[in-house]
């Protein structure tokens, strides 16, 4: 098998791979917060207390991932393109 069809097969791994992951779980862990949908702070005694929640995710701790976020927008289009 030549590198260019090695290469090829791998990048269709790793597509449908996230397509499958995009399928199962189309949510994932907000990257600004760690998937707390809060900040994590220390006050003046050094005790760590929740801080205010996370603009990004508005709380929730969890985000779309960006390939479910495709398929959402191009189902929509369909959708309202066909009768």
């Amino acid at each position: 098998m030549s590198s260019l069809g090695a290469a090829i097969a791998l990048a269709l791994l790793a597509t449908l791979g996230y397509a499958a992951l995009c399928a199962l779980s189309p949510y994932g862990a907000c990257r600004r917060c760690g998937g707390f949908g809060f900040k994590i702070r220390q006050n003046r005694r050094g005790r760590i207390v929740r801080g205010r929640e996370c603009r990004r995710c508005r709380g929730y701790g969890q985000r779309i991932r960006i390939g479910r976020h495709v398929y959402n927008a191009a189902t929509r289009l369909h959708r309202e393109g066909t009768r």
